[in-house]
């Protein structure tokens, strides 16, 4: 298990770097879990889209099993805002077909406890509950035998 994420990536570093992470890891699965600092910025929706969906297409074209792993931002960012994020990821997930966290901190971002004073990362104490947002995601795909043996 390699953790290759950067704190404050957005998806256009993601996209910029993910082809030579691919070739140097040549990992089984890919957990894809960017989009947050995309939509804290503001960004365009579409460029996130654009982001993710050239980064799912490298890791399909490269035979690896894919986890896209969905955020949801504060209420303050707007209904609009806010539907069209859940939608990049619901629709990318459908489209290439791989298995989709809608959201990483489901229940977790909920309570005060679980979150540190920022309101948008959890505490360690909270990282159980984190690995069972994402475990009957992750599980299946880590069971599956490889595509090819590359």
């Amino acid at each position: 298990m390699v953790n290759a994420s950067i704190s404050g990536e957005t998806s256009l570093s993601g996209r910029n770097r993910l082809p030579t992470l691919l070739e140097q890891y040549h990992p089984a699965v890919l957990v894809l879990e960017l989009g947050a600092n995309d939509g804290l910025r503001g960004l365009p929706l579409d460029r996130l889209r654009d982001n993710l969906a050239a980064m799912l297409d490298m890791a399909q074209q490269a035979h690896v099993r894919v986890l896209l792993v969905g955020i949801e931002l504060p209420v303050n960012y707007g209904p609009q805002y806010r539907d069209g994020l859940r939608a990049v990821y619901a629709d990318l997930a459908r489209q290439r077909h791989v298995a989709l966290v809608p959201f990483l901190l489901d229940g977790i971002a909920q309570d005060p406890a679980l979150m540190q004073e920022d309101g948008l990362h959890p505490t360690a104490a909270a990282q159980g509950q984190v690995l069972g947002v994402v475990w009957p995601h992750l599980q299946p795909l880590l069971q599956q035998k490889p595509a090819d043996s590359r």
